[in-house]
């Protein structure tokens, strides 16, 4: 068990990495690139980890994000995700309450994915997603993933700060 414990950590490693470049992105499409190289990591931190529900939202995740990336997620699909992500996701859930946090987010934020306008907004979203995911990672032992989230959520904020000027009246 420590090798893998060991393994999920590198991959969540990885993962930080590009969730921590993409929220420096200045166009929201660049935002999704790096998230969906990230997903690809995380989805490796789940197997690796044993988290079923959060692999099945990892892998919704990537198809939600290059849908997305491809600017074909309609309000359709936007809520067909949100449905499948809550059936699949209550149904393999091996971590109880901690394992409806992976569906929590996924699901909010595949509808902010699908409202917001901007990168500015979907920081915003960034920052609600991760601090979910972060409960969940610190439970799983993906403590580079929680550490992550942390920074990242920290790192959006003075982003969002930085920026207030130029998206305040598009902002929430």
């Amino acid at each position: 068990m420590q090798k893998y414990l060991i393994i999920g950590n590198i991959f969540s490693l990885l993962s930080t990495i590009c969730v921590a470049v993409s929220v420096i992105k200045k166009n929201k499409t660049d935002l999704i690139y790096w998230q969906i190289i990230g997903i690809i990591f995380y989805i490796f931190t789940s197997i690796s980890l044993v988290a079923y529900a959060s692999l099945i939202m990892n892998v919704l995740t990537l198809l939600r994000n290059i849908l997305a990336y491809l600017k074909r997620l309609t309000k359709e699909l936007t809520w067909i995700f949100c449905i499948v992500s809550a059936i699949i996701g209550l149904y393999v859930n091996n971590l109880g309450i901690y394992g409806l946090l992976p569906i929590v987010a996924t699901i909010s934020y595949t509808i902010f994915l699908f409202i917001t306008k901007n990168e500015q907004q979907m920081r915003y979203a960034v920052i609600i997603n991760l601090l979910l995911w972060c409960v969940h990672n610190f439970y799983i032992q993906a403590y580079p993933a929680a550490l992550n989230d942390i920074v990242v959520s920290l790192w959006s904020a003075i982003q969002i700060y930085k920026n207030r000027r130029q998206f305040s009246s598009n902002c929430l």
